[in-house]
């Protein structure tokens, strides 16, 4: 059977242009003209082996952050190469790592890894200062420049009994070790963050060493949507794709606050379901349908590993935002139905600070983000959060819960709508 399979032309051509973490060369990054200016025209200062500036690139998930920052520094590796200047990207994404120690030995095993060596230090066991030192000495022996780049850095919140969260530590720490010669390799720091307000949560004494050029980042419209997807389909063979294909899935993504990754995994997935069928083209149908099957996977995925309290936390803000024009939903209204629901099932209640926590942590799973507002003097801050599927599909998903399917749906809808009144 396998070889049956293989003997068949199947509809996609290059696989590694459907991966959203795929580096692309330069002419398929679209949209982000300036952005891509701005990263390259202050990094490049490497290439005349010197140190470049720190940067602070914010804005939502999915809109190319990563993206150029790896791209660039493929290109300034390239060159430095040819020019004899040896130059490293150390590069972590900060989401699975709890402590300021396990990021400092990531740091040092990603160096290692760039410059072919051995890390001489375990991930446990050892003083952190034991894996600064040996970060310091793979950087010093093997690399004349490097730039570190700190993927999703908001995450790294660290031991809550710290003045300061792990990320300001790690930054404060990074951003001195040049300047105090601890490392004499040119040091670069390119901090990444979903969150406009990470930077007022760093300690002023990392900011003072910090001092970053700030590159903002913001939703892809469906132009440019449609824009990246067309870079990107000759991944497929010659007239596969249908008429209207690259635009639907644009248009899905659009809805989901601009993410080029969900552009680019629904066109995949499309792409293998019409495979799977044995049809000859790409249809609009098949988008749809991978529409549903992205969204739903996502949200089965993640709901099924989490605890009873981060459904009912989910479920509540979920509930409130189907019920919002933007489908968003303030921390205050969602705490608020969130009790009506541990009630409702008799479930331990926490404290509105832990609630907030938990969808917090939500974010790690890229099915949540939020943004710090406020609406005047008077009604003081909340944050507010938005979601990277549509509320309604999770609440669909959280409802196969038994617990939660105990609770009428009709009867949330109608706490809700009186608790968004009340904030109006």
């Amino acid at each position: 059977m396998l070889l049956e399979f293989e003997e068949q032309e199947g509809l996609i051509r290059d696989r590694s242009l459907l991966d959203p973490n795929h580096v692309v060369e330069e002419d398929r990054i679209v949209g982000r003209d300036r952005q891509l200016q701005e990263v390259t025209k202050m990094l490049r200062v490497a290439l005349g082996d010197n140190r470049p500036p720190n940067l602070f690139l914010y804005g939502p998930s999915g809109t190319g952050k990563s993206l150029i920052t790896k791209a660039v520094c493929k290109n300034i590796s390239q060159i430095c190469s040819s020019r004899d200047i040896r130059f490293g990207t150390v590069e972590v994404n900060c989401q699975d790592l709890d402590t300021l120690g396990i990021a400092v030995y990531e740091l040092g095993r990603r160096a290692a890894d760039e410059a072919d060596v051995d890390i001489e230090v375990p991930k446990h066991g050892v003083a952190t200062k034991e894996k600064w030192d040996e970060l310091y000495r793979i950087v010093n022996e093997n690399f004349d420049s490097v730039v570190f780049v700190l993927d999703e850095l908001d995450m790294l919140v660290g031991r809550r009994d710290k003045q300061d969260p792990a990320f300001s530590r790690l930054l404060y720490q990074l951003s001195r070790a040049g300047a105090n010669d601890e490392m004499t390799a040119h040091i670069s720091v390119v901090a990444i963050s979903n969150d406009t307000k990470m930077m007022e949560l760093v300690g002023s004494r990392a900011l003072s060493s910090f001092t970053p050029e700030d590159v903002h980042f913001d939703d892809y419209d469906a132009n440019q949507l449609q824009s990246i997807l067309r870079r990107r389909q000759d991944a497929f063979h010659e007239d596969v794709l249908d008429d209207g294909v690259i635009s639907l899935a644009a248009a899905f993504a659009a809805q989901t606050h601009g993410d080029a990754r969900k552009a680019i995994d629904l066109i995949r997935v499309a792409g293998e379901l019409a495979e799977r069928e044995g049809d000859s083209n790409v249809r609009e149908r098949h988008v749809r349908a991978a529409q549903d099957k992205v969204e739903k996977n996502r949200v089965l995925e993640v709901v099924r590993g989490i605890s009873t309290q981060k459904k009912l936390c989910l479920y509540a803000t979920a509930a409130v935002a189907t019920e919002t024009e933007d489908e968003t939903a303030r921390s205050t209204t969602g705490y608020r139905v969130y009790q009506f629901l541990t009630e409702s099932i008799d479930a331990d209640q926490y404290h509105q600070e832990t609630y907030v926590n938990k969808m917090k942590e939500m974010t790690t799973y890229s099915l949540v983000d939020f943004e710090r507002r406020s609406h005047g003097p008077s009604s003081g801050m909340f944050l507010e959060f938005q979601f990277g599927e549509r509320p309604r599909t999770i609440l669909e998903t959280l409802r196969e819960d038994s617990r939660l399917e105990m609770v009428a749906a009709d009867e949330v809808q109608s706490v809700v709508r009186a608790q968004i009144r009340n904030e109006a």
